[in-house]
């Protein structure tokens, strides 16, 4: 999460700009927000710094690195305590098949996106990563059939910048 950095227009516009393609040079990016590239790469520099941007990412089909099968699995802690949680999304976080890890408030602690190469991979994944752990009270897994991302987030700040 982003320290608490106060940005103007200019930042935003440069955030939105990235998010629509990170691929642009700096001189493209200067020229779409109206600035010198030297102004606009110190404050592309510094927006890094703070934590607001915080990567630029290739989108690869799945299928190309051999991923056949997407699930989403549900977990439920059987104890909480800050220790036991923190260890459990480290390990979680660390498995090459972990795609993204939520920790939520509700009936359940985590969900965890998971890729595989089928259904066999999963159920060894399932089996030997999450079933046989002992902090785990409940797990749930569902297969993903298709999804989409919103790579664009909407600014709610600006309305109080």
């Amino acid at each position: 999460m982003a320290r608490k950095t106060v940005l103007d227009r200019i930042d935003f516009e440069i955030l939105t700009a990235l998010q629509n393609d990170g691929r642009l040079s700096n001189k493209e990016l200067a020229s779409k927000v109206e600035l010198a590239p030297s102004s606009c790469l110190e404050r592309v520099r510094r927006l890094r710094l703070s934590g607001a941007l915080r990567g630029c990412h290739a989108d690869v089909d799945p299928a190309v690195l051999g991923i056949g099968l997407e699930a989403l699995i549900s977990v439920r802690i059987r104890r909480h305590s800050h220790s036991l949680l923190a260890k459990f999304r480290a390990q979680i976080e660390a498995l090459p098949e972990t795609a993204n890890v939520y920790h939520l408030g509700g009936a359940n602690d985590f969900m965890i996106h998971v890729v595989v190469r089928d259904a066999a991979h999963l159920r060894d994944l399932v089996v030997d990563s999450f079933t046989t752990r002992p902090e785990v009270e409940h797990m749930e897994t569902a297969l993903v059939f298709s999804h989409t991302a919103n790579r664009v987030l909407p600014n709610y700040a600006a309305d109080e910048a």
